[in-house]
């Protein structure tokens, strides 16, 4: 692996943004994910290549976190040091020189205003090279529908915290099964369960982040 790739790699794990940025104490002063990824691009390294370096350094902060070794803290500071390699990238995603693997539509569900288990789910699966559509909180049943419907290789992801609001999972789940929609759909949160999952007829659950990237990575075309 190319070393500027390695460098860019340990800043997303580490959640180093850029040289301003102060975290990690260990990398102060340090040229960050931005500067790096400029420069991996300036040297025409290729944009798979630095996506690779970013996607590693996601895997590795995803697999602490799913061991309780890095807290939602540390994941928010590394979710932030891939989007700026993301932001350096995206020109290459918009010309078509780097294909996504697929599209992740996600959202919490109807009457649920929490969004940080959301917002860390869609930073990860990002970083794993899918285009997002993050459609926000309170998201009813038609808005997951509208958003996903016809697309190619759809995934769509559903977040609750509360639960009272599960039931909405349900009611969207089934909305979409009675549009016939074709893709995928995960569902997640911290009172959301396998069980639950399967009752309601959901093909997945992610208990983590990382569980989520790697079975959307298990549809990837």
């Amino acid at each position: 692996m190319h070393e500027l790739i390695k460098k860019i790699s340990e800043c997303v794990e580490k959640g180093k943004i850029n040289a301003a940025s102060p975290f990690p104490p260990d990398l102060k002063g340090q040229d960050g994910a931005d500067e790096l990824t400029k420069q991996a691009v300036a040297e025409k390294i290729a944009p798979e290549e630095i996506l690779e370096g970013c996607m590693e350094g996601m895997q590795n902060i995803g697999e602490k976190f799913s061991k309780n070794l890095a807290f939602v803290p540390e994941m928010l500071m590394s979710a932030k040091a891939m989007t700026a390699v993301m932001d350096q990238l995206k020109p290459f995603f918009d010309s078509g020189e780097v294909k996504a693997k697929g599209l992740f539509v996600t959202g919490t569900v109807a009457g649920d205003l929490h969004d940080i288990g959301k917002n860390l789910v869609s930073m990860v699966v990002k970083g794993g090279g899918w285009e997002i559509v993050d459609l926000g909180v309170d998201v009813s049943p038609e808005k997951f529908v509208e958003a996903a419907m016809g697309k190619t290789n759809c995934v769509v992801g559903l977040s609750a915290l509360l639960t009272t609001t599960m039931g909405n999972m349900e009611k969207t789940v089934q909305l979409l099964k009675d549009k016939n929609f074709e893709g995928k759909i995960i569902i997640g949160g911290a009172p959301v369960t396998q069980d639950f999952a399967d009752k309601i007829g959901a093909d997945a659950y992610g208990d983590n982040p990382q569980a989520a990237r790697d079975y959307l990575n298990t549809l990837a075309v």
